[in-house]
């Protein structure tokens, strides 16, 4: 009879995500309140060592496929502003948050801390989930952004949360000593995961379906597990895995994302779920008041408070400023981490649970729903492009490629309209790049020297990825500074494109010198006396 009812409830979150994404409510607040009704119906759960585990996992999935899904490239010129609000950010927040609770709420010191660390980070799964439901495209380069700013904080809500849960409990280790082993073993074991995962996924043979996703499910798991076994802070570890890899390319990727896709839902449906079971309905309304107030003080002042003073050296947009503020959403790492405080039987004076339970029930359903017209309000829009470029969506999901190519002074079709364009094949031009502008690509619209023109089309070749081969010429190898046509190559082998760093895409011939640094994109054609080897074994 479980089972049934585990079915039933799947089937319920399907029609709650569809919900989501037509109307752009978090899907956090709908599985909680799903949970709920199923609590409130007679379904008992008050399992919090299984819930804290369950929120473990989920949260290890969500800061792995939040940070595979960042588009660096996107994300760069924002990075600066991103960190210091995913780190000074949160501290600020929760600090005030925490005096907000002790002085004028009457809250115990290190419970008020407490508390506010908790709820300090803003959640991945609700930000992004309103920016690619409603496709909010932010001026300003503000969603990429929020993207990396929601994807990587966390880490640091964590690292407070263990801080004053030590000190409520007692614990006689260093709280300087516990913050940097976690800050500096979590970067650290972070890259050097990064860079030997990244080094395998290239080399081991893992040509049947379904055996990347397995390998990056179990590079996941020993991320976290190594880095937390050593007292560091796992999920920034993972955080930084996933940026590296989602930002590498290898033949399996495309398989990880659709994998990822599905299991990261199914994860989250579950937490939630559990989550909002864990409820107690009665309680929920009994710090109803505490909550809202302490939404309320979150929202107009502690967020607003970190991020203009936290932006000011950066001069950002008075409205951009208010965007980034409205967006500060508590989500389901509160609620995890809340369920952590509670196995750490702190003995307190409060129902931290429902306290924080509320605060985010609250931030889901005022600031999520706020998003969308605020945007609109204080002319954030960018009706030229479209949230989905900020995310690693197009290349590694869509059946639709891209190609970016630089009209150079002599080319023949400086002076053509779009519309004159003779595009044989199945391409459309996506946008056009200009001054640093994006124009749309009307027909009438003539193309200029220096424009950098988006080609898009449907993918039909190499839908597996197994006819091309990619390789990034090293330092010392033996193809440096020599012709292509001088290449020993096998015979099945062709150079069909070169992308060089600083440069567009090069149209290889016999006569174009390969450079340190150049990859090399060749097809392998078909030969069925010949079996396909690891790249590394063949040149």
């Amino acid at each position: 009879m479980q089972y049934f009812l585990i079915g039933i409830i799947f089937i319920l979150a399907l029609f709650a995500i569809h919900f989501s994404n037509k109307r752009g409510i978090p899907a956090l607040l709908l599985f909680i309140v799903l949970g709920m009704v199923f609590g409130a119906v007679g379904l008992e759960f008050e399992n919090f060592e299984f819930s804290y585990n369950f929120a473990t996992l989920a949260l290890m999935v969500i800061m792995f496929y939040g940070g595979f899904g960042t588009n660096w490239n996107m994300a760069k010129p924002v990075a600066r502003e991103a960190i210091i609000l995913s780190s000074l950010g949160v501290v600020v927040t929760a600090l005030l948050t925490g005096l907000f609770l002790h002085y004028v709420m009457g809250f115990d010191l290190l419970e008020s801390m407490l508390i506010g660390s908790i709820v300090g980070s803003t959640d991945y799964a609700s930000v992004s989930n309103i920016l690619r439901s409603k496709n909010l495209n932010l001026k300003y380069n503000t969603a990429p952004l929020l993207e990396l700013e929601s994807g990587s904080n966390d880490p640091a809500a964590y690292t407070m949360t263990m801080v004053f849960l030590s000190l409520i409990v007692g614990s006689k280790v260093s709280a300087p000593i516990m913050i940097l082993t976690q800050i500096v073993l979590g970067i650290g074991m972070g890259f050097v995961f990064a860079f030997i995962i990244g080094k395998l996924i290239t080399r081991l043979p893992m040509e049947a379906d379904g055996l990347y996703a397995v390998f990056m499910v179990s590079a996941m798991l020993i991320t976290y597990s190594a880095t937390d076994y050593l007292s560091g802070n796992g999920y920034l570890a993972l955080y930084i895995l996933g940026v590296y890899l989602g930002n590498m390319e290898f033949k399996g990727k495309r398989d990880i994302v659709f994998f990822f896709d599905g299991f990261s839902q199914i994860i989250q449906i579950g937490l939630f779920f559990i989550l909002g079971l864990l409820s107690d309905l009665s309680r929920f309304i009994q710090t109803i008041p505490i909550a809202f107030a302490i939404f309320v003080f979150m929202a107009i002042i502690a967020r607003p408070v970190a991020v203009y003073g936290l932006m000011m050296p950066f001069r950002l947009k008075r409205k951009q400023l208010n965007i980034i503020s409205l967006a500060g959403i508590r989500g389901a790492a509160a609620i995890a981490f809340a369920i952590m405080a509670i196995n750490g039987n702190g003995g307190y004076s409060v129902d931290v649970y429902h306290i924080v339970f509320g605060i985010c029930v609250f931030s889901s359903l005022i600031q999520g729903s706020l998003m969308p017209p605020a945007a609109r309000r204080w002319d954030m829009l960018d009706p030229n492009d479209t949230i989905l470029n900020t995310f690693n969506y197009y290349q590694n999901k869509a059946e639709i490629g891209f190609l970016e190519t630089k009209v150079h002074p002599n080319s023949s079709i400086v002076g053509k309209q779009v519309k004159d364009l003779n595009l044989t094949f199945d391409f459309i031009v996506a946008k056009i790049e200009r001054n640093g502008e994006t124009i749309v690509p009307r027909g009438h619209v003539t193309i200029e020297e220096n424009d950098i023109i988006v080609l898009g089309g449907e993918v039909h070749f190499d839908k597996s990825g197994q006819d091309l081969i990619e390789f990034t010429i090293p330092r010392g190898h033996k193809w440096v500074d020599k012709n292509i046509k001088d290449l020993d190559l096998k015979h099945d082998r062709l150079v069909v494109m070169i992308q060089r760093k600083g440069s567009n895409v090069i149209v290889p011939t016999g006569d174009t010198i390969l450079l340190k640094g150049d990859k090399i994109i060749m097809l392998k054609m078909d030969n069925k006396l010949e079996k396909t080897k690891p790249l590394n074994k063949e040149i």
